[in-house]
């Protein structure tokens, strides 16, 4: 019988964190309930909120996760090519980690709520800034280029692009303005 492996305390979370991610991704913040985060990871409900406090503040803790991930993802590009061009391939990349793109959307719906606006606000922009810092675009390119972005994005929510999209003509001619 092999051992059981224990993990560390960070990695609990993390694992938590990822759960979360998935969770909130298919329920959003108000559907999503803490329970149903600890049951995708494997732990209790009490240390879900050991771990993260409030159900507000896991979600917090999801929306910076997303968003650092879409962070590394331009970076990650623009280390081949710093172009707005180079970014926009890469995009394929957030279409196939659909969730966040989800998490990302829950996140806007859920700024009502002072803390979560606050939150996706400040994130929002620090991804504008990004965009901007590693290609040197203008306002206007900055905002086509997420114009285009959260297009695709919406068009991901609704599972007519990106992997295992449900083919509809109308989002198949849209998707190729995109190349």
């Amino acid at each position: 019988m092999t051992p059981k492996v224990r993990l560390t305390a960070k990695e609990r979370g993390d694992e938590v964190l990822r759960a979360a991610v998935r969770a909130f991704a298919a329920s959003g913040y108000e559907g999503t309930k803490t329970d149903e985060i600890a049951r995708l990871a494997g732990v209790s409900q009490p240390y879900v909120i050991r771990l993260f406090g409030t159900k507000q503040q896991l979600f917090l803790a999801a929306v910076r996760s997303v968003c650092d991930r879409i962070e590394e993802i331009f970076r990650e590009a623009a280390a081949d090519s710093p172009e707005l061009g180079a970014l926009g391939r890469n995009y394929g990349r957030l279409l196939a980690e659909r969730e966040l793109l989800l998490v990302l959307l829950h996140g806007f719906s859920a700024s009502g709520d002072p803390a979560i606006g606050d939150c996706v606000r400040e994130r929002f922009g620090s991804i504008y800034t990004l965009i901007r810092d590693l290609t040197g675009a203008t306002p206007q390119q900055a905002r086509e280029f997420l114009s285009a972005g959260m297009l695709m994005t919406v068009m991901s929510a609704m599972q007519v692009l990106g992997p295992d999209s449900i083919p509809m003509p109308w989002a198949a001619e849209l998707a190729r303005t995109f190349d």
